[in-house]
């Protein structure tokens, strides 16, 4: 739930915090008091653009602060978790958003910043924002079926695999089939390139110990040489033993014996003694090393040849098909996968084909599972907006939702269905269509093509009330969701609003009396007592909230322009219905929802239906 957010220079608003709760809050005031400054920064804070133009004259940055409530074992905790921030004990999260008039934006989540798209992903799990522009998408074909499948509860995740397993096989097996002379062409260099690298047959690493072996066979006797002239330093001459060598060995152990004779007289002497053993000691061991190196150097010129032999058929690979082993082993690692999907025989396209085929039976039986759902599902919340649409003043309205095979075209994929050719997609092989039929003698109609402005607002409302319970989002905004729309019509979409706010936590921006009534909490953006900042001749926007006569007041202003005596009085008495209206048991209207409530069903109070028609009426008559 969103318990709160602060603005600061934006747009109109200087510096101003809304508390939210849950159930159902109004934003009201006039034209250009700054209303649509609160969805700017619900849209900044979850990760929208960052829109500099936005800032408020005479400021350097804007900022937006927000404090969500969530549970800590939610995917959205767990994804700010990820991202480096922390929630409060409670299950407080604190996000910000800031940005400059030098175009840089930043953004924080549980004290950690972190990049906006986080907040963009945090925002698609707790909020969702409804507006005119909903109702322009909800028109669309793609968003009419994604209204369905959102009924449905549907995922199309594996049909949608299914369909790109076909396609990729069905791509395969044209290539190979079209391209059957290139690849026979390919298939024949790579083979010869294989056979080429078969036949020398080439080791991981080989060059580099080939180049090692060959230096030191080049230089065998030097080697032994340096080798035997290093140990007779070291240990003296084995060969020369009789004559008197000046070896390292002997002289370090003259020293050492030198000092040995004063052994214990002085701890310093002692330590060096000490040291002269380990020399000793290392001289021996470098001695016997050098020994054993002299006695493996050997000068073989019959492997000296074979060596420079093997570099040179190492080279010749090296110069076709890598800068050294390791490029030509992995060249022919990609060749050898290369021959196998360059394969043009019958077998291979056999192969192929019963992939393909396969591929195609099981996009099909996805696809039918999904249609079939569809079908069913399209029935139910035909009714389920039907009856809506009858609590919303549209009686007479009949919403029928029609899923149609989708047309085949040669440009697009086609498959074939209980007999029948359909056009193939990702998302199934159905069309969606939401017909409007406003009254009983008008003719169904597409929702593009036939329904006002104020029928589209209220054909959202029904599904979004009929959806409420699919939709895992704890918290929905309405932009002017009632745009269009007056009368009786604007009493019954601020107590389908109030229905809505028993699931959700519900945030709505309106200019209509009616609907705001049935808030449970009511905040107000107008304009400050001072209409301009005299320093920098700038607009400023309060936003407060108002409880008892100031809501009154509010109210009567919304349904007349001004508060006069007669508009409070309407104002009263609308909210006198809309609060005797929420006091009703929630259970009753979930029943009264199921069975398609009617306007002013009897089952109504005669005293509420009077005081909402008398409303009703004045909000009419602005």
């Amino acid at each position: 739930m969103l318990e709160e957010i602060r603005i600061r220079g934006l747009g109109v608003i200087s510096d101003a915090v809304l508390e939210f709760g849950p159930g159902l809050t109004v934003v009201t005031g006039e034209t250009g008091a700054g209303k649509t400054m609160v969805l700017s920064g619900l849209a900044l804070l979850f990760g929208g653009r960052a829109d500099y133009s936005r800032l408020r004259t005479g400021e350097e940055t804007a900022s937006v602060e927000g404090r969500l409530l969530l549970e800590h074992s939610s995917p959205e905790a767990a994804l700010v978790v990820e991202a480096g921030g922390d929630l409060d004990a409670d299950g407080s999260l604190v996000l910000r958003r800031v940005i400059t008039a030098s175009g840089r934006s930043r953004a924080a989540a549980g004290g950690a910043s972190v990049p906006a798209t986080v907040l963009a992903r945090l925002g698609d799990g707790v909020l969702a924002v409804h507006g005119q522009s909903d109702q322009q998408r909800l028109a669309l074909p793609g968003q009419q079926r994604a209204t369905v499948d959102r009924y449905a509860g549907l995922d199309l995740h594996e049909c949608a695999a299914a369909f790109g397993a076909w396609r990729a096989a069905e791509a395969e097996l044209g290539r190979r089939t079209s391209d059957a002379l290139a690849l026979q062409r390919e298939a024949e260099l790579l083979r010869h390139g294989l056979a080429e690298i078969a036949a020398v047959d080439p080791q991981p690493g080989e060059d580099l110990e080939l180049a090692r072996l060959s230096v030191r066979l080049e230089y065998a006797d030097n080697l032994r040489l340096a080798a035997h002239t290093a140990h007779a330093a070291l240990l003296g001459d084995p060969e020369d033993g009789g004559a008197e060598t000046a070896d390292v060995g002997a002289l370090v152990g003259s020293a050492r014996r030198a000092l040995h004779q004063l052994a214990g007289t002085d701890a310093e002497l002692d330590r060096l003694a000490g040291r002269l053993t380990e020399l000793l000691d290392l001289a021996g061991d470098v001695g016997a090393e050098l020994a054993d190196y002299e006695a493996r150097i050997e000068a073989d010129p019959a492997r000296l040849a074979a060596t420079h032999d093997r570099r040179a058929a190492l080279a010749t690979l090296t110069r076709r098909y890598g800068r050294d082993l390791d490029e030509v082993l992995a060249w022919a690692a990609e060749a050898q996968n290369k021959l196998l999907a360059s394969d043009t025989s019958a077998e291979a396209i056999a192969q192929l084909r019963a992939q393909r085929d396969q591929a195609a039976d099981d996009y099909r039986s996805a696809a039918e599972d999904i249609s079939s759902a569809r079908r069913k599902a399209a029935d139910e919340l035909s009714q389920r907006i039907t009856a809506e649409l009858a609590g919303l003043a549209m009686a007479g309205a009949q919403v029928t939702v029609v899923v149609r095979p989708r047309p085949a075209s040669e440009s697009a994929p086609t498959v074939t269905v209980r007999g029948q050719v359909t056009g193939a997609g990702a998302e199934g092989i159905d069309e969606v269509e939401i017909l409007l039929r406003s009254h009983p003698d008008a003719p169904a109609i597409a929702l593009q093509r036939g329904a006002s402005g104020g029928e589209l607002s209220r054909v959202m409302l029904a599904i979004e009330v009929v959806l409420a319970g699919t939709d895992p989002v704890p918290t929905m905004v309405f932009d002017e969701v009632d745009a269009g729309v007056g009368g009786r019509a604007a009493v019954e979409v601020g107590r389908r609003l109030a229905r809505l706010a028993q699931r959700h936590q519900v945030i709505v921006v309106t200019h209509l009396a009616q609907v705001a009534a049935f808030a449970t909490r009511h905040l107000v953006v107008d304009k400050a007592s001072a209409a301009a900042d005299a320093s920098i001749g700038v607009t400023r926007s309060d936003i407060r909230r108002v409880e008892g006569e100031q809501r009154l007041g509010e109210l009567a202003r919304m349904l007349s322009g001004e508060e006069t005596s007669v508009a409070r009085q309407h104002a009263a008495e609308l909210l006198a219905a809309a609060q005797q209206d929420l006091a009703e048991s929630p259970d009753k209207q979930e029943a009264g929802s199921a069975e398609g409530i009617e306007a002013d069903s009897p089952g109504r109070s005669k005293g509420r239906k009077a005081a909402s028609q008398k409303a009703a009426r004045s909000g009419s008559d602005r």
